[in-house]
């Protein structure tokens, strides 16, 4: 018990004499962020190492990106994927979704989680897109917020990738990856979402998201970050991937 004791009491004057990380900046009482080279320096690597990051998802045309992105809520992409194989093949404009009819599109989509209010909402945007916009999705956030189903993150999606705005749509890899790192500390995905498009240099806006996605959901992972191995470890501020403090919280839970 002693030598346990003094592990601790050795831990802890190390986490008290930690030098400040380059690149830190903070105030009283606010959490620590990183500074605008460290920033540049974050998004040059993601660069480097990705230059032309890619949706997952898999789509034809803006239509059946805006339909994959409305199914992949609460879904991975590689179970939205194995389902719209088959339904873009049958089903790729917002006028042959309308001819399949709910029912059937049910059937095409039933693997996916909360299919059914799912693919009510596939059938009444397909409509409002048929009435509202010509069968066209449309490229204004309001006229895509509107429709059923879409929300801020899936409207931001749609504008990136399918249009090429530099948007910035929030899920829950890049909220993590943003208060982790400290690029951010919003504390809901809007607050994250602004304070990423005032930092993020303008020449890493338009493929920001895809690299934040990419990075939380291969590398800084939920559960187990994997701290070891990655490519902006020197950068982040994520105290807990740190060996001796990490251990030291898990004695004391």
């Amino acid at each position: 018990m002693k030598s346990l004791d003094r592990r601790h009491a050795r831990l802890k004057d190390v986490a008290s004499k930690r030098r400040p990380r380059k690149g830190l900046k903070s105030k009283p009482g606010k959490r620590a962020k990183l500074s605008e080279a460290a920033i540049s320096e974050m998004f040059r690597r993601f660069a480097a190492g990705n230059p032309e990051p890619k949706s997952e998802l898999e789509y034809k045309n803006p239509f059946t990106l805006l339909v994959a992105v409305v199914l992949s809520a609460q879904a991975t992409d590689a179970g939205v994927n194995k389902a719209t194989r088959a339904l873009f093949k049958i089903a790729d404009t917002p006028e042959k979704m309308l001819r399949l009819g709910e029912d059937k599109l049910r059937e095409q989509i039933k693997t996916i989680g909360l299919y059914r209010n799912k693919a009510r909402n596939v059938i009444l945007l397909s409509r409002q897109l048929v009435d509202a916009h010509g069968g066209n999705v449309p490229r204004e956030r309001e006229a895509l917020e509107a429709l059923p189903g879409v929300g801020r993150k899936t409207a931001n999606v749609i504008l990136n990738v399918a249009f090429g705005e530099p948007t910035l749509a929030v899920d829950t890899h890049v909220f993590r990856v943003a208060n982790r790192t400290g690029l951010s500390d919003g504390k809901t995905p809007l607050a994250v979402e602004e304070e990423l498009l005032r930092v993020i240099p303008p020449e890493y806006a338009l493929h920001a998201h895809h690299w934040l996605i990419l990075h939380g959901r291969y590398v800084c992972k939920a559960r187990r970050p994997e701290c070891p191995t990655c490519p902006i470890r020197d950068l982040c501020l994520y105290e807990a991937k740190t060996p001796g403090i990490a251990a030291l919280r898990r004695q004391r839970k």
